[in-house]
């Protein structure tokens, strides 16, 4: 993005020769002004936002597997590197299992996020409204932990009984943000298993598949917009490529991810 900024405060500052007569004064002029250009670009745009954290996927390290009760197939996550640079490529074959960020962080005081994901394929006749077509090539999460001192007589008993099957309170809520198989899909739909996940479609169909594509989100709005409220305050980011229900096959690929917030 700095990049961008920067060549076009170039190209603007340069029409100005385009403009008037070529002369020593104006030569001057313009040449001050493409120069102040090119040197505040970066950091006001550093100025712009304040990122809390930054995963390049050098290593699996700040990630722990998460494996879901009755699925024995898991899909696979690795680091590839190309000239340099590293990104986690997912292979899903009739296969389930995510990556759980360890860190949590406050969505009030950072909400934003961003990606850049690329995908081989959607998977064929994937309803998203059926469980059989709960499947997609990469999805992104973002798991807004529940809090037990807070949540009312019903949901500590539902979330105590889940607790003692699994170890651990399941998510209080979470906002799924995935690569749909349709284009035709809804880009905000609620999850064929629970009414407590919402899935948005960021990108529909498989006409750029095998291209990068770079996302951007506002946690808080998508959140209010999703399920009429605001979220709890502490989250956490996951990462899944599943095709347990569909019984197909995909290659995915995360670049980076961040969360940041906006400059003050």
């Amino acid at each position: 993005m700095i990049e961008t900024s920067t060549n076009r405060a170039y190209i603007d500052a340069m029409s100005i020769f385009r403009l008037y007569p070529v002369s020593l004064r104006t030569f001057l002029a313009a040449f001050i002004a493409v120069a102040v250009v090119l040197l505040l670009a970066p950091s006001l745009h550093s100025q712009n936002t304040t990122v809390l954290f930054r995963e390049d996927f050098a290593s699996l390290g700040n990630w722990r597997p998460l494996y879901f009760p009755k699925i024995p197939k898991h899909t696979t996550y690795t680091i590839e590197t190309n000239e340099g640079n590293s990104f986690l490529v997912a292979h899903s074959a009739g296969s389930a299992s995510a990556l759980v960020y360890k860190e949590h962080f406050n969505v009030y005081e950072y909400p934003r996020a961003r990606w850049r994901w690329k995908i081989s394929n959607v998977y064929n006749n994937a309803p998203p409204q059926k469980k059989s077509g709960d499947d997609y090539p990469i999805r992104v999460y973002v798991v807004f932990k529940y809090d037990p001192e807070t949540a009312g007589v019903i949901d500590r008993v539902k979330y105590g009984v889940a607790r003692k099957l699994y170890g651990e309170y399941p998510p209080h809520s979470t906002l799924n943000y995935v690569w749909a198989n349709d284009d035709g899909q809804k880009t905000v739909i609620t999850s064929p298993y629970t009414d407590k996940v919402r899935l948005i479609a960021l990108q529909k169909g498989g006409e750029k598949a095998g291209t990068w594509q770079n996302e951007e989100i506002n946690i808080l709005k998508d959140y209010r917009a999703a399920f009429g409220a605001d979220p709890p305050p502490i989250a956490s980011l996951a990462i899944m490529s599943d095709s347990d229900n569909t019984g197909q096959n995909a290659v995915s690929y995360l670049d980076f991810i961040e969360v940041f917030k906006d400059g003050q």
